[in-house]
């Protein structure tokens, strides 16, 4: 009986995965605050909890999708993030390539999940942020789908609402695909993680 091979070695190791969003309960269930959302999902995989780090986040380590790989929530607003993304990579000595960022995406309809590394920011504060801190726009995105407002809401007032009833329903699931979207990124790496999602 021949024994199961070995899974491959991860494509990006070590890897430092933020979850952009804003601090205190009060923004908790923001459609902003997703990729917050999806960092706690990573952290129950790798069944750690939580802890403060002086680069200004909540991080929790451990070995995902087969690497060394730090999750961050960081504890500033989302418009300066950055500050403590780029701490926690020279902090942990993380290239900026190796950096995830997941965050809401107003131009992909809800539900939709997303890859890319590099490109604009699309107005999103969190990326501008990243971009400046890291002095690069050359990092890699998982980009949560949560659609244009209705009507003539604005963008800023619709991020910073909850999910919908309707929405809420489904969320749990959609934060699954986006955590498993990450595991790709490490695992697999751009392409065939952008292969197997689009």
């Amino acid at each position: 009986m021949t024994s199961a091979a070995a899974p491959p070695d991860p494509v990006i190791d070590p890897v430092l995965v933020i979850g952009l969003g804003n601090p205190g309960p009060g923004y908790a269930g923001n459609r902003h605050n997703v990729g917050a959302m999806v960092a706690d999902v990573l952290a129950g995989r790798l069944g750690g909890r939580f802890s403060s780090h002086k680069a200004g986040a909540d991080i929790v380590t451990g070995r995902l999708a087969g690497a060394q790989a730090i999750v961050a929530k960081p504890r500033s607003y989302m418009n300066v993030s950055g500050q403590p993304t780029a701490a926690l990579a020279r902090f942990f000595k993380v290239p900026a390539q190796h950096v995830i960022v997941v965050h809401d995406e107003l131009d992909l309809d809800p539900q939709t999940i997303r890859v890319k590394q590099g490109g604009g920011e699309g107005g999103h504060n969190g990326l501008r942020s990243i971009s400046q801190s890291l002095g690069t726009k050359d990092y890699l995105r998982v980009r949560f789908g949560i659609g244009r407002p209705p009507g003539r809401q604005d963008p800023a007032d619709f991020v910073l609402k909850n999910f919908s009833s309707t929405e809420s329903k489904e969320l749990p699931i959609d934060l699954e695909n986006a955590a498993d979207a990450v595991e790709s990124l490490i695992r697999l790496g751009l392409l065939d993680t952008q292969n197997r999602l689009h």
